[in-house]
């Protein structure tokens, strides 16, 4: 199948059919567990810190200042 063949719409409905694949298997994928540490660290900084972050306003700006 050459992909680039295919219009746009179906290239979009194949990402998608793809994702969809995945996404039921999801348990078959084994996440490092370098990177089970490195998210429950965020998540405990972000727990005692308190600070949701930057409201979408001022992430706008800070994009469209530069």
């Amino acid at each position: 199948m050459n992909i680039q063949s295919l219009s746009i719409s179906e290239r979009i409905l194949l990402a998608e059919q793809l994702w969809d694949s995945v996404r039921t298997r999801s348990d078959e994928v084994k996440v490092p567990d370098e990177l089970i540490a490195l998210l429950d660290e965020r998540l405990a900084t972000l727990a005692s810190d308190g600070e949701a972050g930057s409201d979408w306003e001022s992430v706008k700006k800070r994009i469209t200042d530069k």
